[in-house]
């Protein structure tokens, strides 16, 4: 059996900084959401770009929002979690150009993302399972 450990403040802030891609979990009048994007970490904050009429735009500016982050090995049962939570600000054009400037979101799938929200992580908790130590090594596609 794995064990599981609580991962710090910390170590959280980090672990999200070196991600890409993320779910972004919302209330909406037809219940809830979760949105898979793509984002970015600038100041204390996510960072993600999506358009005025998905789910996000829609829902998202002015809302509580729970934002997710994790990594799993299904071989060795190795793997961590970890859920910020903040309320989404809708930017200006000046502050996404700042921002642009530093790091910006770059969604993978086709389309216009025009609106860009900040998500300032109000609190981070995350969680370690299996060993402690370095992940599994995993093998690398194309050697040999």
């Amino acid at each position: 059996m794995a064990l599981v450990r609580e991962i710090g403040f910390e170590e959280c802030a980090e672990l999200l900084r070196g991600g890409v891609i993320g779910r972004a979990a919302l209330s909406t009048p037809t219940g809830p959401h979760i949105v898979p994007v793509n984002y970015s970490v600038v100041d204390e904050a996510l960072l993600v770009a999506t358009t005025p009429y998905s789910v996000l735009g829609t829902y998202g500016r002015g809302s509580m929002v729970a934002f997710e982050v994790d990594d799993f090995d299904y071989e060795t049962h190795w793997g961590w979690s970890v859920v910020a939570r903040g309320r989404a600000e809708l930017l200006g054009p000046d502050e996404v150009q700042r921002i642009k400037a530093q790091w910006s979101p770059h969604p993978w799938a086709d389309g216009s993302r025009t609106m860009h929200l900040r998500i300032p992580w109000h609190e981070l908790s995350g969680r370690r399972v299996g060993s402690y130590a370095a992940p599994p090594t995993r093998p690398t596609a194309g050697i040999g």
